[in-house]
């Protein structure tokens, strides 16, 4: 099974030159005069694993910097890690079971749910008491995700190539499950213990229905992959 996470003070591979005194005064410049209010919102760190929709032997380690919009809907920028190098390789929505109810059913297909990895102890908040995750975690339980992956930093990758992957939560299911190595080296980064986490999280509810049409792999054995095709420009005048 393929994975990936990067080891303490692992570089990135990333191409190009060495960033320039000029360039490095500009970001120092424009970071005192802009706002940057949307980066702000990143109020929560959250690592946990997930799996390729398309090629389930493929998982990552991932760290959610979450911003919460309102108590139905959270976004997220997904990294590689948690270093100040660290790759940008996707985005993820959040949503409450009341919105993921009013999507369409072709929608649905396209998210995931959360309860397992929560109640398994694979997603954590680094370095946050477990008392003091403990009701964004309630919280997270009962919602499904959308992720899209558009860097494959696991396959090598030094740049973000190619066309974007939908992602999949980890699951109590054969293929579903994230390998005990990468969880290992994960809990030993952080000081955690998966297992006692989940002795911990015993009294988190879980959900009571879960929409079928979630996690589709598990019920249709199927996922999901884009195909980049030509296709013919819709134009709104003429061109050029």
């Amino acid at each position: 099974m393929a994975s990936s996470t990067r080891s303490e003070g692992e570089e990135t591979k990333t191409p190009g030159k060495p960033m320039s005194m000029g360039q490095q005064m500009l970001d120092k410049g424009a970071a005192m005069l802009q706002s940057l209010k949307p980066v702000k919102q990143l109020k929560q760190h959250v690592c946990t694993f997930a799996l390729y929709s398309h090629d389930m032997s493929r998982e990552i380690e991932t760290h959610h910097y979450i911003t919460r919009i309102n108590q139905d809907f959270c976004q997220c920028a997904v990294y590689d890690s948690d270093d100040r190098d660290a790759r940008l390789i996707g985005v993820e929505y959040i949503i409450s079971p009341r919105l993921f109810e009013a999507l369409p059913e072709e929608e649905q297909k396209l998210w995931h749910s959360h309860a397992y990895e929560i109640k398994s102890g694979l997603l954590v908040h680094p370095r946050v008491p477990e008392s003091v995750a403990k009701p964004e975690l309630d919280n997270l339980a009962e919602t499904y995700g959308k992720f899209w992956c558009t860097w494959q930093v696991d396959r090598g990758d030094v740049l973000p190539v190619g066309e974007p992957a939908l992602m999949m939560s980890p699951q109590p299911e054969p293929v579903g499950m994230v390998s005990p190595e990468l969880i290992r080296r994960r809990n030993n980064k952080y000081n955690v213990d998966s297992e006692s986490l989940a002795a911990l999280r015993v009294d988190i509810t879980r959900p009571a229905w879960i929409n079928p049409s979630a996690d589709y792999w598990k019920r249709q054995g199927k996922g999901f992959a884009i195909d980049v095709v030509p296709t013919d420009m819709k134009l709104l005048g003429s061109f050029p």
